[in-house]
This record gives C-alpha cells, structure tokens and sequence, in this order.
C-alpha cells in the first residue's frame, strides 16, 4: 500500500539543536590554533559573549512571553555568541563583547522576531556595529606567539579584559609591541598602512609578520577554520555552493588584481589565509536565515560576497571586509532568490507567477 503526502518529501532529520552543535564542534580546530597564537583572552571572550547571549535570550523571550528552555536548548544563540567571540580581538574590554553581544541577540535577532526571522546576520551587525563605534579597541589584535615582546597567561587575559592592565601593569599599547620594539597590527590592516606610506607589497612582507601564507598565526587559524569547514560540508550541515563561490570569487579578483598591480596589492594566498577568510566563508556567510536559499542564487550570493571583500580590502576603509560584505549581500538575497527561482513543476517556460 503506497502512502501520499505532499511535499517535501525528504528531510536531513536534524534538529536545530543538533545542527548548531555540529558548527560549534567545528569551531574547534580555528579555536584551538586562535588560542594557542593569541592567547587565552580568545576563551575569555567566548565565556563572556556566551553568558550574556543566553542571559539576553531568556530575558527577551521571558519579555515576549515565549518559552525559554526550548529556544536555549536549539544553540542559536550559542552560535551567535561564538562568533562575535571569535571575530573580536582577544584582548579587547570586557565591555565591547557585552554590547556587542546584546546588541546581536536583542537587536539583531529579536527585534525581527526571533529564530528564522531576522533579515541580516547577527553576529555581524553586532560586528559593524562595535567596528564603527568603537575602532580603537576593535583593531588592538596582539601579536601572534613568535613575534610579541610579553608573553600572557590567563590570568593576564583576565586582568587586561576587565582593567585595562596586565599583571605586570602594561597596557594594551605596549602589549601590542612586537619583539622588534614596532606596534604590531593584522596582516592585512599593516599592508593596507604600509601602502598608503608609499611601501610596495614586496617591501611590506619582508617584515617579521609575514612568516607563512597569510602571517604568524593567521595561516594557522584559517587552515583551522577551513578543516571545521569541510566537516560541515561533510556532514551536509551546509551546501558547497555558498564557500565555494566565495572563496572562488576572491581567488579570482585577487589574482586579476596581483597580475595588473602586484607592487599594489596583496598576494591571493595572503587574501585566502589571513583575516576571517575562512571563518567568514564556510560559518558567516552560510547562515540559512539569511543567506540566499536557490541553488543559483547561492553561487551568486556567494561571489558577491568574494567580489565585496576584496574590493572593500582594496580600496576601502577596512583592511578587512567580511561583516560589510555580508550584510550588503543579505540586502541583495530577496532579489537575488526571486530573480533564480526554480518554474514549478508543469508551469511553461518564461512564465512564472
């Protein structure tokens, strides 16, 4: 006996709350490899923006009469926080992640009606939001194990996050010197800085920061988050479609770019394995509330995101682009997905409703 049933007529059979452990889990290598180069302010981080993540979450839900444990329980706000955790400097003020955080939950999420509901990626309104309010303290990155003049323990972390001073009574601007006596800064923000000196790209990455694919540490922490990111694909918790386009699309624009201006611009591999490239690929911009829902529309999504951050890299503000480059894109997604909509089975060609 055959049973009918409407559609659709195949379901992955897991529950938010087990898609959302699978992409904390595969945080894990990006995590592990940011930690051990830039200290355990990066745990500290993730401590602070989970605890008022879920603290804002059960407030606005209590507020909104809606039930708590449940909507604790599905890990979106976990992930949430995870992510502006792992995108803020380490040893940024306790302060900056608690906005930040609030902000992204209460703001970003809720105020679109929850779950499901909000038309821009949370974690990177709360990102832009902090980047455009707060500069100073969003770029003091230390550096990376191998280079910085003052090792930190946790205990450091802790003091410098909630006054300001490590154990030993250095502030952030003297953390921040490198074992060469210079202010160290991102691979990407010191290029951009060392370019618009007059330096060419040549001369910029003789420095002692340039070590490996995209600089000490950051090679490491994208190889991480593209290893997390190949087990979400293996797992089918996301498409391929979406990384790949983006991924493929800054490979391409930056490698036109290198050949016309190589004196002028960052080295592709620079581009791929430095900043929150793959953080931004396969967690950010895959996020199936905001991201484009067609399978053509995802491959275009996708290289408007790659085409954005490496213009924005270019010629912009920002040494780095992925927040601004997603949330201009979730702009495009109800266009994007109206425009590549699949005919319904049985309608005529160039006619759709």
């Amino acid at each position: 006996m055959f049973k009918i049933a409407g559609a659709p007529f195949s379901h992955s059979r897991k529950q938010t709350s087990t898609l959302m452990g699978l992409v904390l889990l595969a945080c894990l290598p990006g995590l592990l490899a940011q930690t051990w180069f830039f200290g355990w302010g990066t745990l500290v981080q993730l401590l602070l923006a989970s605890a008022t993540a879920l603290t804002c979450e059960a407030l606005v839900l209590r507020l909104r009469r809606r039930p708590v444990l449940p909507a604790l329980w599905d890990g979106s706000a976990a992930v949430t926080a995870v992510l502006i955790g792992l995108s803020l400097p380490p040893f940024a003020p306790w302060w900056l992640v608690v906005i930040g955080t609030a902000f992204a939950i209460v703001v970003a999420k809720h105020l679109y009606g929850g779950l499901g509901q909000n038309l821009f990626n949370p974690a990177m309104v709360a990102y832009v939001l902090l980047l455009v309010s707060f500069p100073v303290q969003m770029t003091n990155w230390l550096p990376p194990l191998g280079v910085r003049a003052y090792e930190l323990g946790l205990w450091d972390a802790l003091s410098t996050i909630f006054t300001g001073l490590s154990l030993d009574g250095y502030s952030m601007s003297q953390l921040r010197l490198g074992i060469d006596g210079t202010t160290m800064a991102t691979p990407l923000d010191t290029l951009k800085t060392g370019l618009t000196q007059g330096l060419t790209t040549g001369e910029i990455m003789k420095g002692s920061l340039y070590q490996g694919w995209g600089g000490i540490g950051w090679s490491w922490v994208n190889l991480g988050y593209l290893l997390g990111g190949l087990f979400l694909l293996q797992q089918k918790v996301i498409a391929w479609r979406i990384p790949v386009a983006v991924l493929g699309s800054l490979l391409g624009a930056s490698v036109i770019g290198w050949l016309i201006t190589p004196d002028a611009t960052a080295t592709p591999m620079l581009h791929l394995f430095s900043g929150a490239t793959m953080l931004g690929a396969f967690f950010i911009a895959t996020d199936p509330v905001t991201a484009s829902t067609t399978p053509r529309g995802r491959l275009i999504y996708g290289a408007l995101i790659g085409l954005l951050v490496y213009l924005i890299r270019r010629v912009g503000g920002y040494p780095d682009a992925f927040a601004f480059a997603i949330l201009l894109a979730n702009l495009c997604v109800p266009l994007i997905d109206s425009l590549t909509r699949p005919a319904i089975y049985g309608q005529r060609k160039g006619i759709r409703k």
